[in-house]
């Protein structure tokens, strides 16, 4: 018997080949995430290769040979675990395929936020050569960074920017024992990381718990000098309070690779503003991440069809 595992939305090659080499028939989709589309690729198949397409319970219940779930990348917001879990379906991840990527993207939000890259290079380009003694960047050396989340992404942050800046850093993770946060970095509330920072870095998931944290209030806290980053998920961010700060200059600037709203709208009032640079969630979109990330969703889907157990498992099955 052949297993057959569905891709609805094509990936780099190096996750096929290995899915090939192992002896799987593929059938890539057409990238169309809309219900319908997906329930037809998936139909046949014992295994899904997912990456952002909506897999909720009555998409899978289309699928009733599925076994497990390989996501390709770290967020599973987009797939009905619960409904995988009863229906005993393992899911699993990807959790060591992009945390340097994102890591560098954040840090490069950091440099150019601190340097005015983006709005530099417009005022250079527009023959402004007189605006570099008027608006002038900061040093990173010896700067407060705050990071709140320290997982994978966040601790890889902490550690590049201690050992490369010399930044002082602060962390929060309500998961993580204060033991085993990085070395150097200082637990602290989040109230006091919004208060003390220079720049704050957010690296936590969306959850009921964290949707929306970042409003008003902790922005309100927040230096008038201080730039806040997220390269995590949008609706971490309360955007009409983040719109209303950096619009009033209450903080100095943001650096956003993702939105409440995804794709963002061209018409989105964030992106007319100076003080802001933004990226389309690519963050961990790298030549190197994209390969492991299908490489090692499929080593997920290998291990569970070959009758074992993931090394990465999201839910127990």
């Amino acid at each position: 018997m052949t297993f057959k595992v569905a891709i609805p939305q094509d990936i780099t090659e190096a996750g096929k080949d290995f899915l090939r080499e192992k002896g799987y028939d593929i059938h890539v989709g057409s990238g169309a995430v809309d219900p319908e589309s997906i329930k037809k690729n998936i139909a046949p198949a014992d295994a899904i290769l997912a990456r952002t397409a909506p897999l909720t319970a009555d998409v899978l219940a289309a699928a009733p040979n599925l076994k497990v779930i390989g996501r390709h990348g770290i967020g599973v917001d987009n797939v009905d675990v619960d409904y995988c879990t009863k229906r005993g379906i393992w899911v699993t991840f990807a959790p060591n395929s992009n945390a340097n990527s994102v890591a560098e993207h954040t840090i490069g939000f950091l440099v150019a936020l601190a340097h005015h890259f983006a709005f530099m290079d417009r005022e250079t380009r527009a023959g402004n050569w007189e605006i570099r003694n008027q608006r002038k960047g900061v040093d990173l050396f010896g700067k407060t960074l705050g990071i709140i989340g320290l997982g994978r992404i966040g601790r890889s942050v902490a550690e590049k920017c201690i050992a490369a800046f010399g930044m002082k850093v602060l962390g929060n993770d309500s998961v993580l024992p204060r033991e085993n946060y990085p070395a150097g970095v200082l637990h602290t509330g989040v109230e006091d990381i919004f208060s003390q920072a220079d720049f704050i870095t957010l690296h936590v998931p969306c959850t009921p718990e964290t949707r929306g944290m970042v409003n008003a209030g902790l922005l309100g806290r927040m230096k008038k000098t201080a730039f806040l980053i997220n390269c995590a998920r949008g609706e971490i961010v309360n955007e009409p309070d983040l719109l209303e700060a950096l619009a009033s200059r209450r903080i100095a600037g943001a650096g956003l690779d993702v939105f409440e709203v995804e794709p963002a709208a061209a018409d989105n009032p964030l992106f007319k503003l100076d003080n802001v640079i933004v990226s389309p969630h690519n963050a961990a979109l790298t030549v190197e991440s994209m390969d492991r990330m299908g490489l090692h969703a499929a080593m997920g889907i290998h291990a569970v069809l070959a009758g074992g157990k993931p090394e990465w498992p999201v839910n127990k099955v």
